[in-house]
């Protein structure tokens, strides 16, 4: 608890000075006024991020949280539980999906077992487990408050750890069979919208099975009556354990004033207790993509994420905050390397 407090303590507000400079250089580069759009305004928020009009975005690392879910007991997946084993040593060990994006973005991956159901050996892999994943929300609380506690501090561990390296550009990224139904149950107690609006397929789930894993989400949140006022309460409840690490990460991200990139829906499930928790640290975040997950658009609009990127993903992992670097680190170097027209010897456009 003691390290949760220190973090929030230290979440400050944008530096606006920074902001108000690094717009008033932008406006005045050789080219028309807002004609590189969105570039602009992430040059903008990562100056009042950062308090530089210069921020580097040079060591960037993607921070994926691997954790099952006790839910699935519900067959509200397809794929059985193993999997989430399987893959998280497979990303530790650079081969998924996140691991190719990641390479071509020149990111590290931080792989963090925080809550896997079984046993991992691999030396790749960060051992941070809080618990064999969490208990079946659909019969009582998905952890203690204590536990969920513990899995935030654990991705403010991990984070400041990889903030001491010099990295400068997080993202979140998870892997956990079943978290959908965990992040929905978030999402539907925190903007109030009924869970067969929002509950998807996830990793393909037959649609004949969606009205059950539609039904298990409900009953959890009666069961649970999580407190939407209480960032923690939620999560401890009807959340996950990856969801927690997340959370730490962002909450990390703020107090360092380090920009923290939002991968897909269950990244902003996160993103939603996050800014719960502390409202402060919805400026620290950056929007990655839109994911097709369905529940996906109603969280991005539920916390005024614009997404950067429309490409249909939606793998999870952290791919979309992979590609989305690319994208953040071009408005940094828009910001540096174009000139403004007085240093060009010529009048504004």
């Amino acid at each position: 608890m003691e390290r949760l407090k220190q973090t929030l303590e230290k979440i400050q507000p944008l530096d606006q000075q920074a902001m108000e400079e690094a717009r008033n250089r932008i406006d005045h580069l050789i080219k028309p006024q807002r004609s590189l759009g969105k570039l602009e305004d992430i040059a903008v928020q990562l100056s009042g991020i950062t308090g530089k009009l210069h921020p580097k975005l040079d060591s960037k690392a993607i921070i994926v949280m691997a954790a099952d879910n006790g839910v699935c007991e519900e067959g509200i997946s397809a794929a059985p539980q193993v999997v989430t084993q399987m893959m998280t040593g497979y990303i530790a060990n650079g081969v998924s999906g996140v691991c190719a994006l990641a390479a071509q973005a020149r990111a590290q991956v931080v792989t963090v077992d925080i809550g896997v159901a079984g046993e991992l050996s691999d030396p790749k892999i960060l051992h941070k487990k809080v618990k064999f994943g969490t208990n079946n929300i659909a019969k009582g609380p998905a952890m203690t408050r204590e536990e969920a506690i513990k899995a935030i501090e654990v991705g403010i561990e991990i984070a400041e750890q990889e903030i001491q390296k010099g990295r400068n550009l997080l993202g979140t990224g998870e892997m956990g069979i079943g978290n959908t139904t965990p992040s929905t149950a978030i999402l539907s107690v925190m903007s109030g919208t009924d869970p067969g609006e929002i509950t998807g397929v996830g990793a393909n789930l037959p649609k004949e099975q969606l009205d059950n894993k539609i039904a298990v989400i409900r009953k959890a949140i009666e069961i649970n009556k999580p407190d939407k006022r209480d960032g923690i309460d939620v999560l401890a409840k009807v959340g996950g354990l990856d969801i927690a690490g997340m959370v730490g990460v962002m909450l990390a991200g703020a107090a360092n004033r380090v920009p923290v990139v939002v991968d897909g829906y269950i990244s902003t499930a996160a993103a939603i207790i996050a800014v719960t928790i502390e409202p402060k640290v919805r400026d620290y975040l950056i929007c990655s993509h839109a994911s097709e997950e369905k529940g996906a658009a109603k969280a991005s609009a539920f916390l005024g994420f614009e997404p950067m990127l429309n490409l249909d993903m939606r793998l999870g992992e952290g791919t979309g905050a992979a590609l989305a670097f690319n994208i953040i680190e071009a408005a940094a170097f828009m910001s540096e390397k174009m000139i403004t027209f007085q240093e060009a010897g010529i009048g504004v456009v």
